[in-house]
């Protein structure tokens, strides 16, 4: 038994389209051009989880009829992977408990600040309720799934990625350092972030992701985060190596019947 993966959103801080932008991505009809900030939903050994909580948040659940999620987890603190955690309220109701949250110390000093309100000693009636479990680069569990943090670097911001079983998903890294990789030995499902084809300071390039997925050498890598820089997705899915692909919100991934499932229209 695998993790089952479904792709909530794949668009960087900004999503597409972009407001006002004009280019051809923007302006594109097509589905798989258009994507929210990245999030992704993982569900195995029936743990419902959540990686990262944008400001999408509301709109990706609805949008692929999930209607719980038992645990949180964060890459790290940009607003782009956490301004969608007010909405927790929903899922604080239907579990009459707080949702769990699993981040590293700093990146819950930077949600105690955001969302302030959850915190106070007497809090507003219908304030989120959160339950922060801090993690650092030492495996943890969460009920019976085992959960290996991946320490990769956002420029000089250091982040996490996460291997569940046989799939690791990893966002916003510009570096990955060869420490790391003995964690993703022999991974079905490798998803990593690819911002555009020329250089970035702060993520990796399409050429730096596909260097490092052939280096990884998963069975299937998904490149997500993408901006509209990187061109319309069937453009780019030509010119792809075997192996790798673009996500695209609403793609659902079944590792044990790779290749893909195809979910939201």
């Amino acid at each position: 038994m695998n993790p089952n993966l479904i792709f909530l959103g794949t668009g960087t801080s900004q999503g597409i389209p972009i407001i006002g932008c004009k280019c051809n991505v923007c302006r594109s009809s097509h589905l798989k051009d258009k994507r929210l900030r990245t999030s992704a939903y993982v569900e195995y050994m029936g743990l419902r989880l959540l990686i990262d909580a944008g400001p999408d948040f509301r709109q990706q659940l609805l949008r692929a009829n999930i209607n719980n999620v038992d645990a949180i987890l964060l890459t790290h603190e940009h607003k782009d992977h956490t301004a969608g955690l007010d909405d927790v309220r929903a899922f604080n109701y239907i579990n009459k408990k707080a949702m769990d949250i699993y981040a590293e110390e700093r990146v819950q000093h930077a949600v105690k600040q955001e969302f302030s309100y959850a915190f106070e000693e007497h809090k507003y009636p219908g304030a989120p309720e959160f339950s922060l479990h801090t993690i650092d680069e030492h495996t943890f569990h969460i009920g019976p799934v085992c959960i290996k943090p991946i320490r990769v670097w956002h420029a000089h911001l250091p982040i996490l990625g996460f291997r569940i079983a046989d799939l690791a998903y990893i966002t916003d890294a510009s570096n990955l350092a060869d420490s790391e990789l003995p964690k993703l030995k022999n991974l079905s499902v490798l998803v990593l972030n690819a911002v555009r084809p020329k250089p970035h300071a702060s993520h990796f390039s399409l050429q730096q992701a596909i260097d490092m997925a052939k280096k990884i050498g998963a069975q299937q890598t998904y490149l997500t985060h993408i901006s509209h820089q990187m061109g319309l997705h069937d453009d780019v899915e030509k010119e792809l190596p075997s192996g790798i692909m673009l996500a695209y919100d609403g793609l659902t991934i079944e590792p044990d019947t790779l290749p893909v499932v195809q979910g939201l229209p």
